[in-house]
C-alpha cells in the first residue's frame, strides 16, 4: 500500500463482502454492517463487476472473501473453546467482526492491527455510518517501519500470556518471506491453545497451465494498482514450516474443500473457483 492513503485493495475486499449480502441468498457471512460502513460512492458501485474482471472471475472471487471472513469466525469460536480470550485482527481493513462481536469484553477482547493510514480512514466510515466503537475493540496502529507486531500489541494492551487467536486474512501474499515468517514465529509464541487463520497464495510452480495463466492476469492486475504479489508457498512444503515453528495442528483448505463447507447445494451456484488461493488454520 501506498502509506499516504489506505490500501485500494482494502476497500476492493470490503465492496465484495458487502456485495455478498445484496446478491446471494442464502449467506455464507451475514454482516449487518458490511454495506453501511462502505463509503457512498462504493455502495453505488457494489452490484457492478469490475471493468477489469470477467463475471465468472469476480463471483469467484467474491466467494473466496466471504468464505475465508467465515472459516476465521467458525475457527475463532473453536479457540474460544480452548480457553482465547483475544482476538487479533492483523491488516484488519474494512473487518466488521469487532462491530457485531457477539462475547462480552470479559469473555473477548478484539485488536485491529492497521497501518495508521488506513486506520485513520476506517475510523472516519465508522463515524460517517454512525457505528460505535465497544470498549471490547482495540485499535493497533503499527508502522511496521518502526515497530513490530509484538510492540505494537502490546502497547495497545495485548497480553502475551493469554490464549489468543489471530486472523490475517488478505495480508500474507503482499509481505517478503522474511516479513511474514517474522509474524507466525510470534504467533506461534502464544500460550498452547492458540492459533491463526490465513489464506495464500500458491506457488506458480504448484498450479496447471490454465491456473498459471489466471495467475498471470491476476498478479498483472494487483501490481497496476501497486500492491503487488510478493510471495507464494506450496501446501506441502507450509504445512512442513509450520510445525516446524511448533503449530502442532493444520488443516488446509482448497476449492472442493472450501465449496463442500460453504457452498454446496447452492441453487444459485455461487462457489470458490480457480485454485490460486487457500485457506489455513493452525493451532499451537
Amino acid at each position: 500500500m501506498e502509506f499516504s492513503r489506505p490500501s485500494k485493495t482494502a476497500n476492493r475486499v470490503a465492496m465484495r463482502r458487502a456485495a455478498h449480502q445484496l446478491l446471494d441468498n442464502p449467506k455464507v457471512l451475514d454482516d449487518p454492517i458490511a454495506i453501511p460502513i462502505l463509503s457512498d460512492e462504493s455502495r453505488a458501485n457494489l452490484t457492478r463487476e469490475p471493468s477489469f474482471m470477467p463475471a465468472v472471475a469476480a463471483k469467484y472471487m467474491r466467494a473466496f472473501m466471504v468464505a475465508r471472513s467465515r472459516f476465521a469466525e467458525d475457527e475463532l469460536v473453536r479457540a474460544l473453546q480452548r480457553g482465547a480470550t483475544q482476538y487479533v485482527i492483523l491488516g484488519a481493513g474494512l473487518d466488521t467482526f469487532g462491530y457485531r462481536n457477539p462475547y462480552p469484553e470479559s469473555a473477548l477482547r478484539v485488536f485491529e492491527v492497521d497501518h495508521p493510514a488506513t486506520q485513520a480512514w476506517k475510523r472516519e466510515r465508522l463515524a460517517a455510518a454512525n457505528i460505535s466503537i465497544p470498549s471490547s475493540l482495540t485499535f493497533a496502529p503499527i508502522d511496521f517501519e518502526r515497530c513490530t507486531i509484538k510492540e505494537g500489541l502490546q502497547g495497545a494492551g495485548f497480553d502475551p500470556g493469554e490464549i489468543s487467536f489471530f486472523s490475517w486474512l488478505g495480508v500474507i501474499m503482499y509481505l517478503t518471506r522474511e516479513a511474514a515468517m517474522n509474524t507466525l514465529r510470534f504467533i506461534a509464541s502464544m500460550p498452547t491453545g492458540s492459533g491463526v487463520v490465513f489464506d495464500y497464495s500458491v506457488a506458480r510452480e504448484s498450479l496447471n497451465v490454465f491456473q498459471r495463466i489466471a495467475l498471470d492476469r491476476l498478479m498483472r492486475r494487483v501490481e497496476a494498482a501497486g500492491e503487488p504479489f510478493r510471495l507464494f508457498f506450496d501446501p506441502a512444503d507450509l504445512a512442513h514450516e509450520l510445525h516446524q515453528l511448533g503449530f502442532a495442528s493444520i488443516e488446509d483448505l482448497g476449492v472442493d474443500e472450501i465449496n463442500q463447507r460453504y457452498f454446496a447445494n447452492r441453487a444459485d451456484g455461487l462457489r470458490v473457483g480457480g485454485g490460486l488461493g487457500r485457506l489455513i488454520s493452525a493451532t499451537l
